[in-house]
């Protein structure tokens, strides 16, 4: 009788966490790493809309006003949170020509200072959104006034997009540095995960 062995992770592999995100996220990785059924049932629902969509032009010769901007809508949103949750599960783009190099707590360290930086670009680009914001939502004189798209149906789809960019950029912005600290305190070793 032969002893079976479980198969060992490859480097090149990322081993998937209990609900996806890495340990160093947090419980808001958690939470970021649900929401993204969300966005991922919104890009099934803007695919549903476009087959609608086709179905009435060419067969009933009768289209909507609504079905383009929705779906541009739903996936643009989609396309903003994927940052996010790219950032919950350690999978952005990253040039690990000399990283790979170093040693496992110079990795480590490098870890805590890219979470650092990537944490303040992001609390400036949540800045530089509440500026777009503040002409998308409010009026001159204060009341709230959302830009609308100026079409034949007119949604409000440019404010809110603003808003949600806006909204995610802050949450990312605490979520690389709840990163930085779960880097910092070594909470698992620093692997390949992540390299694209």
């Amino acid at each position: 009788m032969t002893e079976t062995h479980p198969p060992e992770s490859s480097p090149e592999l990322p081993v998937d966490h209990e609900g996806g995100s890495i340990p160093e996220a947090g419980r808001l990785g958690r939470w970021i790493d649900r929401g993204g059924l969300l966005f991922a049932a919104g890009i099934v629902f803007s695919m549903l809309v476009l087959i609608q969509e086709v179905f009435l032009r060419y067969v009933f010769n009768s289209p909507t006003i609504w079905a383009h901007e929705t779906t541009v809508f739903l996936c643009g949103a989609a396309f903003i949170y994927g940052g996010l949750y790219c950032a919950a599960h350690d999978r952005h783009i990253r040039v690990v020509l000399i990283y790979d190099a170093l040693p496992e707590r110079v990795r480590r360290g490098l870890n805590v200072v890219i979470s650092v930086i990537c944490a303040l670009a992001s609390a400036m680009f949540c800045w530089a959104a509440w500026v777009m914001v503040s002409r998308a939502a409010f009026s001159p004189d204060g009341s709230v006034r959302l830009e609308r798209s100026g079409s034949a149906w007119d949604p409000v789809y440019p404010a809110l997009i603003k808003i949600f960019l806006m909204l995610v950029m802050g949450v990312m912005a605490l979520q690389f540095l709840i990163l930085a600290w779960g880097y910092l305190r070594g909470t698992r070793a620093v692997g390949t995960k992540g390299r694209m």
